[in-house]
Parts: C-alpha cells; structure tokens; sequence
C-alpha cells in the first residue's frame, strides 16, 4: 500500500502536483487577462464552451461577493487551514486521497493569490447547454473539484474496501 512509502516521497508527489496545478491555473488566468478580459469579449470556443471574462468578487458560485470582508480575508484564512489540515493528513492517507489532497491546495493556492492580487477571483471557463450556464470557473476551481472528488471517493470506497480486504 502507498501509505508505507517514505514521508519525503509523499510531500514531494504532492508538492509536485500542488505546484502543477497553481503555475496552470496562474497561467491561463493570465492568458485570460491578457485576451478576454483586455477585449471584454467572449471568445466562442465549442457550442457548449466560451472563454468569457468573469470577475467572481465571491466563493462558489458568486456567494457572499456583497460581503468583501469575509471574501478577501476570512476565505484566505480557512483555505489556508484547510491546507495546513490536508498536509498533516498525508502520511495517514491512501494515494487517491494524497493525489486529491495535492489538487486541492493547488487550486486553493490559486484562488488565494488572486484574492490577494485583486481581491476577486478570475474565472473565465463557461460551459453552457440550450442556453443554461454553469458559473463561470477556472483551472483552480476544477482542480479543488477533482481533488474533493476523488477525496470523497477514497474515503468512501477505497478505504471501505481496504477494511473489508483485512477482515
């Protein structure tokens, strides 16, 4: 199992991942700038994919964007805890869950910076089917998707099935 590999090798496969994740989501958010949002115009990339130029003053989904104390400090803070938690639960997790972990502080670390930078968040991704949008993202906001995801189905399945396998 991976959780007997070496705690050096574990924060480093994270460590990679993490940083993967935040030079990605810091560059296309930098394309983004550059494009869409110097222009303000949308870039039409499939029928069901644009490139259009969102300032998310709030969380997920736009939520508390009228309250910029909790937007710009409070959310930072509770990230980064959340951060420092996943760290100290490396070495006690299963790969899927490390992986998971990596990914989420990767785009954490994304949305951090930008709430620093701007005090909002870039988000540029618009997918959309007969007219119905889902709220615009970006790569970080993906990435902590996918880690939550694959967090949840590890301790949920993985783990599960670990349990049943020793008994």
């Amino acid at each position: 199992m991976m959780q007997n590999l070496p705690a050096l090798y574990i924060l480093i496969r994270f460590l990679v991942i993490t940083s993967i994740v935040l030079v990605l989501d810091m560059l296309t958010k930098q394309m983004a700038l550059d494009t869409i949002f110097a222009t303000g115009q949308p870039i039409v990339v499939t029928p069901f994919l644009n490139f259009a130029p969102v300032w998310n003053e709030g969380v997920s989904f736009g939520l508390f964007a009228d309250y910029p104390q909790v937007t710009n400090m409070v959310v930072p803070v509770f990230a980064l805890f959340v951060i420092g938690w996943l760290i100290t639960e490396l070495r006690e997790s299963g790969w899927v869950q490390q992986i998971g972990a990596g990914l989420i502080c990767g785009g954490a670390n994304g949305n951090i910076v930008d709430r620093f930078r701007f005090n909002k968040v870039v988000d540029f991704i618009d997918v959309h089917v007969a007219g119905l949008h889902w709220p615009a993202f970006n790569i970080a906001d993906a990435a902590i998707f996918i880690g939550v995801i694959l967090w949840l189905y590890a301790m949920l399945y993985v783990n599960v099935a670990s349990d049943t396998a020793q008994d």
